[in-house]
C-alpha cells in the first residue's frame, strides 16, 4: 500500500473514532460540564502521550513549542466557540455550520495561503457541503439566530487549525507535535473549567467516555490527522475528517439513540460521492496513477 492511501484510511478511521466518540459523549456530558469533560479528556490525553514516549514527548526541537501553543489555542477556541453555539441553537444546524470548515479550509488556503485548489477538490467541498446540509437536516432551518456565529468561528477555527497544522507540522516529529496541541488545549480548557468551579467525573460510565476520548479520539486521532498532513494537502485532509458526520448517524442509528431518515441516506450519499470524487486516482500524462507514490 502507498504511504498517500495509507494516510486516507488513517483519516477516514479517524473521522469513524470521532463519530464513535460524538455517540459516546452524548450521555457523558450530561452528567459533567462540557468544558470540564474537555480539560479532564485532554488532560489525561496529554499526560498519557508524555508517558507512552517520554523520550519522543519531551525532546522538543526549535518552534515546537511555539507552533504548538498556536495550534494548541487555536484548536481550543474552537471547542470553546461550538460549545457556545450549541447551547444557543438547534443540533441540525451546529452539525452543518462547523462542518462548513470543508468548504472553509480550501477557501481560506487560496485567499491567505495563495495555494491553487484543483476543481476536484472545489467540487467535492462543495458537495460534502450540500450533503452535510442535507444529512443534518439544516436545509429546513434558514432562520437566523445569534448562537449561528459562534458556530461560524468555529468553523473557521477548524479551518485555521488544519491549514496551520499542514504549514507548521512539516518537518517535525508528528507525536511530539500533536501532544503539544493537546496540551494547549487542555491549559485552555481548564482556564474556562476553572471559572464556574471544577465538576469531577462522577461515575464509571463518564470515565469511560474519558479515556475513550482521550485515548482514541485525541491521542491516536490527533497523531494521525498531524502525520497525515505531512503528507495530504489541508483541503483533502478536511474533506476525509468530515466523513465524522455520516459515521456519527450511521453508529447513532445502530445503538438506537436515532431512527434512520431518508435524510441520512441522501445526504450521506452525497458526501460519499464527494469523497470518492477527490480520492478517485488519476492518471498523469505517462500513463501511471499520480496517487502511486511508495514509501
Amino acid at each position: 500500500m502507498t504511504k498517500m492511501r495509507f494516510a486516507v484510511i488513517a483519516l477516514l478511521f479517524v473521522g469513524f473514532v470521532w463519530g464513535a466518540a460524538f455517540v459516546l459523549m452524548k450521555d457523558a456530558i450530561e452528567q459533567q460540564p462540557y468544558m470540564d469533560f474537555l480539560a479532564t479528556r485532554f488532560t489525561v490525553a496529554a499526560l498519557a502521550m508524555v508517558v507512552l514516549r517520554p523520550r519522543v514527548s519531551l525532546k522538543f526541537a526549535k518552534g515546537d513549542i511555539g507552533f504548538g501553543a498556536l495550534i494548541g489555542t487555536v484548536l481550543a477556541v474552537g471547542y470553546i466557540t461550538q460549545t457556545i453555539g450549541l447551547e444557543a441553537t438547534t443540533a441540525a444546524m451546529s452539525g452543518f455550520l462547523t462542518g462548513l470548515y470543508v468548504v472553509l479550509t480550501p477557501l481560506l488556503a487560496w485567499l491567505v495561503l495563495k495555494q491553487k485548489i484543483s476543481l476536484k477538490i472545489a467540487i467535492g467541498a462543495i458537495l460534502a457541503a450540500i450533503g452535510l446540509g442535507i444529512l443534518s437536516g439544516a436545509a429546513e432551518s434558514v432562520e437566523f439566530q445569534i448562537g449561528q456565529l459562534w458556530l461560524i468561528a468555529c468553523a473557521v477555527m477548524y479551518a485555521v487549525h488544519i491549514l496551520l497544522l499542514g504549514k507548521y507540522g512539516q518537518g517535525r516529529d508528528s507525536y511530539r507535535f500533536a501532544m503539544l496541541q493537546i496540551a494547549f488545549v487542555a491549559i485552555v480548557t481548564w482556564v474556562f473549567a476553572l471559572l464556574d468551579g471544577y465538576q469531577a467525573p462522577g461515575n464509571g460510565s463518564v470515565w469511560f467516555a474519558i479515556l475513550f476520548t482521550a485515548l482514541l479520539s485525541t491521542v491516536f486521532a490527533f497523531w494521525v490527522q498531524t502525520w497525515a498532513q505531512t503528507i495530504l494537502e489541508a483541503s483533502r485532509v478536511a474533506l476525509l475528517i468530515t466523513s465524522e458526520v455520516v459515521f456519527t448517524a450511521i453508529i447513532a442509528v445502530a445503538v438506537g439513540q436515532e431512527p434512520a431518515t431518508a435524510a441520512m441516506v441522501i445526504g450521506g450519499s452525497v458526501m460519499l460521492v464527494a469523497m470518492l470524487l477527490v480520492e478517485w486516482p488519476t492518471k498523469s500524462k505517462s500513463g501511471r496513477y499520480q496517487e502511486r507514490l511508495e514509501f
